[in-house]
């Protein structure tokens, strides 16, 4: 996952920096550095905030054309509802 990924998966969630911090349970201080491209965070961070937006929905798929986000019928959609695609 890239500082970009992340960013952009808390823009589709509607999360904030300290939203990812906790449901990932790791520091605020760690998310923000990453995403601006001043720390790369230990694996087990990494890990923790990809299992986040997985729980919520969002799968990352790293490829070289960008970031795909794969619909799970979990989740609800960006009205609230939970009839995601």
């Amino acid at each position: 996952m890239t500082p970009q990924h992340c960013r952009a998966a808390r823009a589709w969630l509607d999360w904030s920096q300290g939203d990812l911090s906790q449901r990932a349970n790791i520091g605020l201080s760690t998310i923000r550095q990453f995403e601006n491209g001043l720390r790369t965070p230990i694996t087990n961070n990494l890990l923790a905030m990809r299992r986040a937006f997985e729980e919520a929905g969002i799968v990352l798929n790293d490829d070289p054309a960008g970031i795909a986000f794969v619909g799970n019928p979990g989740a609800k959609d960006q009205n609230g509802s939970g009839d995601a695609p």
